[in-house]
């Protein structure tokens, strides 16, 4: 098993934007085959060093990463949304 998660930092990170991308993430659910688990967070500290959503998913093993990548709702509706509303993003893989 392994863990990929990624933290995001919104060009506008009001409430309202942070949360409509919290439920953009959360809507693989059920559509990314590959997910053995997905978990999704929004930043209340709000400090300078703080990201503004936090992606966490649970995939088999590594080789589910390039699947999970290239997945067509993953790409086509997720990662379009998120490259349009994040300024910047950070991302680790580790095994479990």
């Amino acid at each position: 098993m392994m863990k990929h998660v990624v933290c995001f930092k919104l060009h506008d990170n009001r409430p309202e934007e942070c949360e409509r991308a919290r439920e953009v993430l959360l809507s693989m659910d059920g559509k990314v085959p590959m997910l053995r688990g997905i978990s999704v967070g929004v930043d209340f500290l709000r400090s300078p060093r703080s990201y503004d959503v936090m992606l966490e998913v649970l995939l088999d093993g590594p080789e589910m990463l390039e699947p999970y990548q290239n997945d067509p709702y993953h790409c086509g509706v997720v990662k379009k949304h998120m490259h349009a509303v994040a300024q910047s993003s950070i991302a680790v893989d580790f095994l479990l």
